[in-house]
């Protein structure tokens, strides 16, 4: 289970993943995270990635406590998706639509990202041993593309959606034991 970095971590590693396949005829481009403000200055070439939504995962809510080597106990892990959505930028429509073509087939062929590369593009050891992120390729409706766009009319870009599946933020908060009390009950003789 990884450590709260895991969130900021997930975005750097896709464009690190981006970043280290990208082909010659796109060598000047640049990969970022972006947040709303970013939307109205973009770069003049790349890929950026805005994380638009974060949500508790409810199909793994009830996960038991993690438990170290050391016998200690410690609250559950949250399991949170990341949804981002990914812009290409350039001068020209055709070099934009190519820079999507080409990361949207770099992230199929990398559809789980291991610890490996996970720890590679952040904080080293925010993701444990046994850990990946699944990373998926959600569409969201046309409607809920425009809400996200319309912040930063009239500017709205070719975009596409992925969701990171199941980053699970480890709790540091230690769980105290609750003894159990036992009580006794006599049993008399009830035949008086």
């Amino acid at each position: 289970m990884a450590t709260y970095n895991a969130i900021a971590v997930t975005g750097q590693t896709i464009l690190g993943l981006l970043a280290s396949e990208c082909p010659p005829e796109h060598s000047g481009a640049q990969f970022e995270l972006y947040q709303p403000n970013n939307f109205l200055t973009p770069m003049e070439e790349g890929i950026s990635l805005y994380l638009y939504r974060v949500t508790v995962n409810t199909t793994r809510r009830n996960l038991p406590m993690r438990t170290e080597s050391n016998g200690k106990r410690f609250r559950p892990a949250l399991p949170v998706d990341l949804y981002y959505m990914l812009t290409p930028w350039a001068k020209t429509a055709a070099k934009q639509q190519r820079l999507l073509g080409w990361a949207m087939r770099v992230l199929e062929d990398m559809p789980i990202l291991p610890v490996n590369l996970l720890n590679r593009y952040g904080e080293p050891e925010t993701f444990r041993a046994n850990e990946s992120v699944e990373l998926v390729c959600e569409p969201i409706s046309v409607q809920d593309m425009i809400n996200i766009w319309d912040v930063f009319k009239p500017h709205q870009q070719l975009s596409v959606t992925y969701v990171a599946r199941l980053i699970m933020l480890d709790s540091d908060v230690e769980h105290a034991e609750r003894l159990v009390q036992a009580r006794g009950v006599e049993a008399g003789n009830l035949s008086q």
